[in-house]
């Protein structure tokens, strides 16, 4: 569905939110009865009990979030200075609020443990911005990525994400008032164009200090056996035939699409750059993959690599070379760590 435009979702989808968060809440011991009964009718330890709770979780979080960033809206001015210094980092600390709940509940609920391997990216550049570049592999591994930027690495990020992440009332308002960028496919061919993004991310990125953090996700999606052989056609029709060749021989993860990269690094020179893979969670990428995966005890190994400054490739050519390289590394890393 097209998304609809600014002023109706926050007159319509925000609101109901809300509402819809305080009527499962009124009737929630209802709910919670049902679900329990339901719960022995169907395989897997509480199934229905545990994929209630993360809904109610997320929804009533994302109801709370809306009403303060309403509060910290009025406060501003109607807006006025809402992206005032102290009103960008009250944003922040919400953001920090909001990934830190939904991270306790989801590994309460799901009993899921994560284990973190390599440098600690917030000891690696202390006080200086770094660019994150990171595979993408569903939506709970992004949330905990953006969660260990903000909670743990005590990082600022900005972040490239999909136009379709707007449909969500919270993670629309608040990072249309975080430095960010969405990204919206074109209408007519469904895939974005490459300069639309080389253009919006080097805005996004120009400026970087202090601790910010750039995300990126060079794959643009999640990984489908479907999509990576589409992105090998589309390099094979763009006559780049030795770097499909690249691709075919990566198995666990899309090819990489540099433009958006190569406008970050040539946006923000003298930046450091974090390599970030994950595994684990792979699967999970709806709410019906969540009851399929249910119970869980699942581990989440997430995987960082530093690069400095210095060692980035200076031409076009080689740091797409670069990038394909470090793809294919993490590629090999996804294979010896992915779960059975």
């Amino acid at each position: 569905m097209p998304l609809p435009p600014r002023w109706l979702r926050r007159l319509l989808l925000a609101p109901a939110v809300v509402l819809l968060a305080v009527a499962v809440l009124a009737t929630l011991p209802a709910w919670l009865l049902l679900a329990a009964a339901a719960s022995p009718l169907v395989a897997g330890r509480l199934r229905p009990l545990r994929v209630l709770w993360i809904v109610v979780v997320y929804l009533v979080v994302d109801a709370a979030a809306l009403v303060v960033m309403f509060a910290l809206w009025v406060g501003s001015g109607f807006g006025w200075k809402v992206r005032a210094p102290s009103f960008q980092r009250a944003h922040y600390v919400l953001c920090g609020w909001f990934l830190r709940v939904l991270y306790r509940q989801a590994r309460w609920t799901l009993r899921l443990s994560i284990e973190i391997d390599g440098p600690d990216p917030g000891a690696v550049q202390p006080g200086r911005p770094e660019l994150v570049v990171c595979r993408h592999a569903g939506p709970g591994d992004s949330f905990i990525l953006i969660h260990a930027l903000v909670n743990w690495y005590d990082r600022e990020p900005r972040i490239v994400l999909k136009n379709t992440l707007q449909w969500d009332p919270a993670v629309d308002v608040l990072m249309n008032r975080l430095p960010s960028r969405f990204i919206a496919p074109s209408p007519v061919t469904g895939e974005r164009p490459e300069g639309q993004i080389e253009h919006e991310v080097g805005a996004l990125a120009r400026g970087l200090a202090g601790d910010d953090a750039f995300v990126i996700f060079p794959e643009g999606g999640n990984f489908t056996p479907r999509r990576r052989q589409r992105g090998i056609d589309r390099l094979r029709s763009l006559g780049l035939e030795s770097m499909a060749r690249r691709a075919e021989r990566m198995h666990h993860v899309l090819a990489p699409r540099p433009g958006g990269l190569l406008a970050a690094l040539d946006a923000a020179p003298g930046v450091g750059v974090s390599f970030v893979a994950h595994t684990g969670l792979d699967r999970m990428l709806t709410i019906a993959d969540v009851w399929h995966e249910l119970p869980m005890d699942k581990r989440l190994v997430m995987r960082w690599w530093s690069v400095a400054p210095e060692h980035i490739p200076a031409g076009r050519q080689e740091r797409i070379d670069w990038l394909f390289d470090w793809w294919a590394r993490i590629d090999r890393w996804i294979a010896e760590n992915h779960p059975a």
